[in-house]
């Protein structure tokens, strides 16, 4: 994300919301029918002064025909003006609608796909507030703000132009008054534009603690933390009022300014007016229907400075989803990529691959790792937390990039491949197994969408997990709750386990599969992954040495770098590193003093 002093200074600019044109211009026909009304619903009322002037000017018409035919008029006149109106507020409203749901759809396209680098400096939380409260206001503005402006400024044009008509005199008195009235707006425009992007800001953050607290509620709660984090989120929020505070205050001030202004102005011009028709120079009905047109202009320089405002506010709004939609994100597909060979062996290479964590680039992840795995070989990474075991998964997937070495699959550069294309041959059960909102049955199904019920259950069987998702109120068809808040930690990972059976894949990543597992679910699911594994390039990532002993090979890593490689035996017996950790699990560290 760019810096906060870069944002600051380009909220100072309107024209941001030009950005917002390519998600209106498909709905062209739909604009042109909304601007047909609204020119229509403009002319009409400005034709009704007209109709007001006519009546009072005929008062003592001896022809009562005459004077309701003057009132039908005006009555008339008040019809097409409301259905006018309705249509234009029925179609307007619909372009902001539909609008805000492209970008929404656009916005959550992007940073669907965007690489976990990018989460490591944005919360989520505040990727959700740019969705959902500044599409809110995009959505105000096409569908209300500027349609009423655009009204409004036809208003005054309009009715400048006839007031001149009805009393030049009256008229360049009223011109006095316009820049005393514009001044305000420039100038506390300015300021509003950026209170309005930090106050947006300070909303975004304070979406973003609740999230990240309500996500980790359970643990929030055992560590006694909830005064802390209500305090925390109160101060974000706190702040974010502060900010409200000051945009509302200054678009107060602004409003009392330009409407005194305004008023003061007509109420001066129609003093001198009212002067004129006791001397004769014109009409009472000429009068008054100078004095509605002066209201009419006043009243859309009023709104127009209120919807200014809100224009500001939907600019910075546009400037943070646009940052989403145009930010560079450190992992790229090409251009130009390379097909993946079919079928796939799954033959895995690791050359000189150096690799620092974008949120830790002075701590080095990987260093210097080579690595070949074989088509259908079993290779099990382990060594003490932090040694870069997970980070080969991770980079094997191209979450992200290393920055130096080339990572191979069947001699393809994974680089110059898609990333869709090529992560169709993965299936990975992560460490921390993730569980969606629905039923056991789609959590699974997430594997293989379109997957039969049968597969389903066959994948579930295979997992250790068809006997407790049978005995849950619904069966498969039972949902599992937010983030799967109804199932054990166990149950949890046998369903993402389940999930990579189904999916079927030449490659298995298992990134501590068997980590939640009680020891009679451990052993049931090692059966299965041990069948799963037959016949595919599997990597496997444990604590539990118990879990890589049947690897083919075992690679031992520290410190990013690998120190040794080869069966369970073999580096048992080189007493190194794998024997120490081997010692410590199977003898509680009793062999090591």
């Amino acid at each position: 994300m760019t810096d906060k002093s870069e944002e600051r200074e380009k909220s100072k600019q309107i024209g941001a919301l030009r950005a917002l044109w390519p998600f209106m211009r498909p709905y062209t026909g739909l604009m042109a029918a909304a601007v047909v009304a609204l020119i229509v619903t403009a002319v009409i009322s400005l034709t009704l002064p007209l109709a007001v002037r006519r009546v009072v000017d005929n008062f003592n018409v001896e022809s009562g025909a005459v004077l309701d035919s003057y009132f039908l008029a005006a009555i008339g006149i008040a019809g097409l003006l409301a259905l006018g109106t309705g249509l234009r507020y029925m179609l307007v409203t619909r372009l902001g609608e539909r609008v805000v749901a492209d970008i929404r759809k656009a916005v959550f396209d992007r940073v669907i796909g965007l690489s976990p680098a990018f989460y490591e400096r944005v919360m989520t939380g505040e990727v959700l507030s740019r969705i959902t409260t500044d599409t809110t206001l995009i959505q105000s503005v096409i569908g209300s703000s500027v349609s009423i402006a655009l009204r409004n400024i036809l208003i005054f044009i309009g009715g400048l132009v006839l007031m001149l008509l009805t009393s030049a005199k009256l008229t360049s008195l009223v011109l006095l008054v316009v820049p005393a009235v514009v001044m305000p707006i420039l100038v506390l425009g300015r300021k509003l534009r950026v209170i309005s992007r930090e106050n947006q800001d300070l909303i975004a953050a304070s979406s973003g603690n609740a999230s990240e607290a309500l996500l980790s509620v359970q643990t929030v709660q055992a560590f006694t933390q909830e005064e802390a984090s209500r305090k925390h989120f109160s101060d974000v929020t706190e702040a974010s009022f502060d900010s409200a505070k000051k945009r509302i205050s200054t678009r107060a001030l602004m409003t009392v300014i330009v409407i005194f202004l305004v008023f003061s102005g007509v109420v001066g011009v129609l003093w001198i007016g009212a002067r004129d028709v006791r001397e004769g120079l014109m009409t009472a009905g000429a009068l008054i229907q100078f004095v509605i047109y002066s209201v009419m202009v006043a009243g859309g320089v009023a709104a127009l400075s209120e919807i200014w405002s809100e224009l500001q506010r939907a600019a910075g709004a546009t400037e943070r989803l646009v940052e989403l939609l145009t930010i560079e994100d450190a992992v790229k597909d090409p251009e130009n990529p390379r097909d993946l060979p079919r079928p796939v062996k799954g033959d895995l290479v690791f050359e000189d691959v150096e690799f620092a964590y974008p949120a830790r680039p002075d701590t080095v992840a990987l260093a210097s790792v080579s690595l070949h795995v074989k088509p259908g070989e079993t290779v099990a990474f382990v060594g003490p937390s932090g040694a870069g075991k997970t980070t080969i998964i991770q980079l094997l997937q191209r979450f992200y990039d290393p920055q130096n070495g080339v990572i191979r699959l069947d001699g393809q550069n994974i680089a110059e491949l898609n990333r869709d294309d090529f992560r169709k041959e993965i299936a990975l059960v992560p460490q921390d197994a993730v569980i969606f909102a629905t039923t056991a049955r789609e959590n699974i199904r997430f594997g293989r969408p379109g997957a039969s019920d049968a597969a389903v259950e066959a994948a579930a069987r295979s997992a250790a997990a068809h006997d407790f998702i049978s005995a849950l109120p619904d069966g498969y068809d039972s949902d599992v709750g937010e983030r799967g808040v109804m199932l054990s930690g166990g149950q949890k990972q046998r369903i993402a386990i389940a999930r990579a059976i189904l999916r079927d894949s030449p490659i298995l990543l298992l990134d501590e599969a068997t980590s939640a597992l009680d020891a009679e679910s451990e052993r049931a699911v090692q059966t299965a992954v041990d069948t799963l594994s037959e016949g595919r390039t599997t990597l496997i990532v444990a604590h539990r040495l118990a879990t890589v002993k049947k690897a083919d090979r075992i690679v031992v890593l520290d410190q990013g770098r690998i120190v040794a490689q080869g069966p369970h035996e073999q580096l048992v017996s080189e007493d190194g590193l794998y024997a120490r950790l081997a010692r410590l699990q199977f003898t509680d560290g009793l062999a090591a003093e």
